[in-house]
């Protein structure tokens, strides 16, 4: 499915209908250029489920997690561009978070880490193709 984005507020609604049939298990994998949308994408992700605070990138610190209301589940949002070997990926347990299956997972820079995504992945492909547009394809499976 192809969903063309020409301003926040389209990449929000956007986000807002994914949200919609996401539940705990849930990856998502974001790939695209460095400012394509992705961190834009996953606050508005997070907003739609609920979270309360605003994520910000974790490009530094790898990953963000966020309590979603009512539940015991949490939103873990990861950045992988600054990861450069699987001994990193492991310290961080991503196996373990994917394999749990009860909590919603979004990735960016997912390609670093491929052969672990479940079969099920979402997988969301940002272009920027105008200064507010973006080409938004997603991929999925069930």
């Amino acid at each position: 499915m192809i969903y063309i984005s020409r301003s926040p507020t389209n990449t929000n609604k956007f986000a807002q209908q994914i949200a919609s049939g996401l539940k705990p298990g849930s990856v998502l994998a974001l790939y695209g250029d460095l400012g394509a949308g992705k961190t834009t994408f996953t606050q508005f992700l997070a907003h739609a489920l609920g979270v309360a605070k605003t994520p910000t990138s974790p490009t530094f610190v790898i990953m963000r997690s966020y309590p979603l209301p009512n539940t015991k589940e949490q939103l873990h949002h990861l950045d992988l561009y600054r990861i450069n070997s699987a001994a990193d990926i492991k310290a961080l347990d991503v196996e373990e978070l994917i394999k749990e299956g009860n909590h919603i997972l979004v990735i960016e820079w997912p390609e670093k880490i491929e052969s672990l995504l479940p079969p099920n992945t979402i997988k969301i492909h940002f272009e920027t193709t105008g200064e507010n547009t973006r080409t938004i394809n997603i991929n999925f499976e069930f």
